[in-house]
Formats: structure tokens, C-alpha cells, sequence
């Protein structure tokens, strides 16, 4: 059965966003809990506009699965190795982006993903890399050292020709479980669009925050979570 983690970063913007304490993500990580959800994911950003180190060190006493979306940044490195996550997803990270915008390129840049990868594994960190669809990225990424994908689903999220972009999703998670890696999958995800990734028979966990949030103003957040499981889940 596949696994949701459920992100809490816009739980954090909306905090952020009128400099107060509320809402607070810790507080709705555990409401996620309680509705059923495995685990939760959060990205500490550099620019630190949602997640902020408190949330990340509040979370990992009281999350079973924690996911900790980072950029291979040496600070955000002492931070994991801090915290010591469940896993780390390493995602591209751009200041001028308002969301992550496609996966990592690691066919360009094997060497210092590899680089990377080792330095979390070497204080027993397990490693996703948050890779595009495409066959290069995930051969390179089973060079790497990481034992799982997420698989960006953003394409197939916004495409106007949803079912070419769900084979493509088939095809690469069948790729990455051939190759012996876990395979993730996770980016503008809906509850009209979930079902269709969360039963491809490779697709162990979804992350998925913005759509649960947004939908928590009409069900309230437990209420959210579990109409994502239903859809997950059937």
C-alpha cells in the first residue's frame, strides 16, 4: 500500500507570512498523524521562506517517518546531520523560483551528487534524489550511492495530455525499481490526480502538500489528509 507523507511547508508560509506564530506546521504535522498519514516532509529552504530549523527540530521527536527536502548546501548537510531525518531528498534549489521547478540533473553532474549522497550515507542518512521522468536522470541517479527516486510529477500534473505523461511516469518507476531503487513520486499532486500515480505498482510513497493544505480551508487539515488517503488508497 502506498505510503503519504505530508508536506507542511505552506502551513509554515502562511505563518510566515504575517510574522506570527500560527499556524503552526508542528501543530498540523500532528493533526496529518492522527488522520492517518505516515509521515511528514518538509524543505528547508536557504532563503528559509517557509520550514525554519525550529520546525525541522520540533518534527523529528514526534514524526516516525521524517523527510527532510534540502539542497546540497553545506549548511543544510550540518543540519541534516543535526535533525538525522528518516531521509534526505536532494532537490535543485533556486532563490527566484516560488516552488521547485523540475528534478535534479544528476546525468550532468554525477560526481558531486555522488559526492553528496556519500556525505549523508556516511552518518547513516538514507538519500532520495528528487529526479524529472527521464531515463538519463534515473541511471544516473542508481550511480550515485542514493537508494530511492521521487519522481517529479509536475508535468503530468499540469499536462493538457495527462496520460502521456502517466506512462512516462510508469515506464521510469519500472526503470528505477529494475535498478534497484525505491521510487517516490511527488509535485502538484491532487486528489482528481493522485489515484493515477499512487497505483503504479513501483510507487512505494507520495509526498504531496500544497493541494492538502489548500483543501484543509473547506475540510479542515485531518479532514484533508484523509480525503488524499482515500484517494491513494482505493
Amino acid at each position: 500500500m502506498v505510503r503519504l507523507s505530508v508536506n507542511v511547508d505552506h502551513v509554515a508560509t502562511l505563518r510566515n507570512a504575517r510574522g506570527t506564530s500560527y499556524p503552526d506546521p508542528v501543530h498540523l504535522a500532528v493533526h496529518a498523524l492522527n488522520a492517518g498519514a505516515d509521515g511528514i516532509t518538509v524543505h528547508l529552504r536557504e532563503d528559509r521562506r517557509h520550514i525554519r530549523e525550529r520546525d525541522v527540530g520540533l518534527l523529528r521527536p514526534i514524526v516516525p517517518l521524517l523527510t527532510l527536502e534540502m539542497a546540497a548546501r553545506d549548511e543544510m548537510f550540518e543540519c541534516a546531520k543535526q535533525v538525522r531525518p528518516d531521509l534526505v531528498t536532494l532537490v535543485p534549489e533556486r532563490r527566484e523560483e516560488i516552488t521547485t521547478e523540475g528534478g535534479l540533473n544528476v546525468a550532468g553532474d554525477v560526481e558531486d551528487v555522488t559526492r553528496s549522497v556519500g556525505l549523508l550515507r556516511e552518518v547513516g542518512i538514507d538519500v532520495c534524489l528528487f529526479v524529472d521522468p527521464e531515463i538519463e536522470q534515473i541511471q544516473a541517479a542508481a550511480e550515485t550511492g542514493a537508494s530511492t527516486v521521487e519522481l517529479h510529477t509536475g508535468r503530468f500534473a499540469e499536462a493538457q495530455d495527462a496520460a502521456a505523461e502517466l506512462a512516462a511516469l510508469a515506464h521510469a518507476a519500472e526503470i528505477a525499481a529494475g535498478l534497484g531503487l525505491r521510487v517516490h513520486a511527488g509535485h502538484g499532486l491532487r486528489v482528481d490526480n493522485a489515484g493515477a500515480v499512487a497505483a503504479l505498482p513501483q510507487v512505494a510513497e507520495l509526498s504531496i502538500g500544497h493541494s492538502i493544505v489548500a483543501r484543509a480551508l473547506q475540510l479542515g487539515f485531518e479532514g484533508a489528509v484523509r480525503e488524499m488517503l482515500e484517494v491513494c488508497r482505493v
